[in-house]
């Protein structure tokens, strides 16, 4: 229910908000609320990750992805999530995600959110996903072209390292599954 609620929030804030390019950063503010919190009494590591796609849908919707989407008729899918913790969220706590766009390949798109508090970065979620129609994967190159962005950024090592172990740890479980490489 919690997710609803800020789903809710953030589209009915949505017209007041100015659109953003396709490189650009998204910063959505929230609240710790009870329904975040585990037994230790701070935001759970999973919700860490729903939150996370609060801020992605802030980011489609602003850049105009969502439209991109809809003339190709796609859905966006989530494949991989990462994240990393440095410090808690108790409740009541004011924080901020972060969302933008780290860059793409012939198959991924990759985000990052980070999440900020009093000006400091306590947590970091990275997700590498695509759009799916019922043609297939739309090419993110092309999903990228028609944002009004060409060529992506350099990726940083440690998403390129991160995305050969996710292809990795993919390519085992079919083996273990005996089914052949994708």
């Amino acid at each position: 229910m919690n997710l609803w609620f800020r789903l809710l929030m953030m589209l009915l804030r949505r017209p007041w908000r100015r659109p953003v390019h396709g490189l650009d950063r998204t910063v959505v503010r929230m609240r710790v609320w009870p329904l975040d919190l585990d037994l230790n009494r701070h935001v759970t590591n999973g919700r860490y990750f729903t939150l996370a796609d609060v801020g992605r849908m802030d980011f489609v919707l602003r850049s105009g992805a969502h439209r991109v989407a809809l003339r190709h008729r796609a859905v966006p899918v989530v494949a991989d999530v990462w994240g990393k913790f440095r410090q808690e969220l108790r409740l009541f706590q004011a924080f901020e995600i972060h969302t933008r766009l780290l860059g793409w390949d012939t198959k991924w798109m990759i985000m990052e959110h980070r999440f900020v508090r009093t000006g400091r970065v306590i947590g970091v979620v990275v997700m590498r996903g695509t759009f799916r129609s019922a043609q297939g994967t739309v090419d993110p190159r092309e999903f990228a072209r028609e944002m009004g962005e060409e060529a992506s950024p350099p990726l940083p090592a440690w998403v390129e390292d991160w995305g050969r172990a996710c292809d990795g740890l993919s390519g085992q479980l079919r083996q273990e599954e005996g089914r052949r490489p994708a």
